[in-house]
């Protein structure tokens, strides 16, 4: 009896140890499938999260201004290259100037060599190139990559935008077009790559960022001193040579014509835009020559600090009109210049005339600006609202912009 007893004591125990073991198991199963299912829930939690931060990202993405040329891709200079350098061409003239030395009028005769590149238009191939590479030539050749060269004559050209378009009877096998998108959506801080000619080493290529739009230079062609507005800034480096050449964007598309330096300058560059080749290009190809360019018929200065206080004038920026030409469209519309001559740190002004501070509602605050907008905008014969500074008071004066003469 007592062994039984001790078995049966001993099945109690075993029961109560597996009873306490299996209760244990569930209780831990349970508590495993509840932190299971917490952490599948937390999953759940972050992958929402991440798809929504995602669709954000996507719409701010979409949202932003595209590459001129709608180019939604990059390429990395090597491709660029590899597309474009057969479509880049060098262009060199003969020049004929006229200089004046003590002894009278000189005729002096000097070699400029530029670049170009192939554009297709109409069906037809045409090399666009800067008027300041064939100003006064007597005659041009252009050479290909290949090292073919042909006889190339102008067909048009525009100084005040520095653009001239060439011919040449190159078999149809050397013309290799590039692409022409506008170039309304470039943005500063876009990378950007010039192929030309620098010193003659042909087929060179440097790479940079847009450093700023709505520039306006000046350069000196073989007979004068030229403005040209709305231009881009650039950091890649250009050299004489360079003149003509393209200014791609990331996609190998042409935004611009490389044309000047600034003097003294490394990492400065300028380049005509695309928007104005493109708008310039068929009347250049059709007449020779372009006839809209718009023109206030003023000498006009960057209003700043220093000339604020000198002239006592309520404003900081805008643009100062010194003079008006007689029987242009700034004075037909009742617009002043100045009648009284300041120097401020060794620069000499015309003070007293109105000061431009917006254009159809625009606030202008440099020359820059204004001639900018002009040239985006505006065409001859369109009338225009000129908000100015006028004694301490602002008005506005209707101006009907005129034509600019032939330089």
């Amino acid at each position: 009896m007592k062994g039984g007893k001790t078995v049966t004591q001993k099945t109690a125990v075993v029961l109560i140890i597996s009873v306490v073991v299996l209760a244990s198991i569930s209780t831990y199963s349970s508590l495993a499938l509840r932190a299971e299912a917490t952490r599948i829930t937390q999953l759940q939690t972050l992958a929402s999260d991440l798809e929504s931060r995602n669709t954000v990202l996507e719409n701010a993405l979409s949202s932003q201004p595209q590459p001129a040329g709608n180019a939604s891709f990059g390429l990395n200079a090597v491709a660029i290259y590899d597309i474009s350098n057969q479509s880049v061409v060098t262009v060199q003239s003969t020049q004929v100037s006229v200089v004046q030395t003590i002894f009278g009028p000189q005729t002096g005769i000097s070699s400029v060599l530029g670049s170009g590149f192939v554009v297709d238009y109409s069906n037809a191939y045409y090399i666009v190139t800067n008027f300041h590479v064939i100003d006064s030539a007597v005659n041009s050749t252009v050479t290909f990559w290949d090292g073919d060269s042909y006889p190339a004559k102008v067909i048009g050209s525009y100084p005040y935008s520095d653009i001239a378009v060439i011919i040449t009877p190159a078999p149809e096998s050397d013309f290799h077009p590039l692409k022409l998108p506008p170039s309304a959506s470039l943005r500063v801080g876009q990378t950007v790559m010039a192929i030309g000619n620098p010193f003659g080493l042909s087929g060179s290529i440097t790479i940079g960022i847009v450093s700023q739009l709505g520039r306006n230079i000046q350069y000196q062609s073989a007979s004068q001193v030229l403005s040209i507005s709305d231009v881009i800034q650039f950091s890649a480096p250009i050299n004489p040579g360079n003149s003509g050449g393209p200014l791609l964007n990331a996609g190998g598309m042409v935004v611009g014509i490389t044309t000047a330096t600034a003097s003294g300058s490394q990492g400065v560059g300028f380049a005509i835009p695309s928007d104005t080749i493109l708008r310039e290009l068929p009347s250049i190809i059709s007449s020779g020559g372009y006839r809209n360019h718009p023109d206030l018929g003023i000498q006009a200065a960057d209003m700043n600090y220093e000339l604020s206080q000198v002239t006592g004038a309520n404003v900081t920026n805008g643009v100062l009109i010194e003079k008006t030409v007689s029987g242009g469209p700034a004075d037909q519309a009742g617009l002043r210049g100045g009648q009284q001559i300041t120097t401020i740190a060794g620069q000499q002004y015309i003070i007293g005339g109105d000061v431009i501070v917006s254009v159809n509602g625009n606030r202008i605050v440099s020359y820059d600006a204004l001639s900018t907008y002009l040239e985006r905008y505006i065409l001859p014969g369109q009338i225009i609202r000129v908000g100015i500074i006028r004694s301490g008071n602002y008005q506005e004066v209707e101006v009907t912009v005129g034509a600019a003469s032939d330089p």
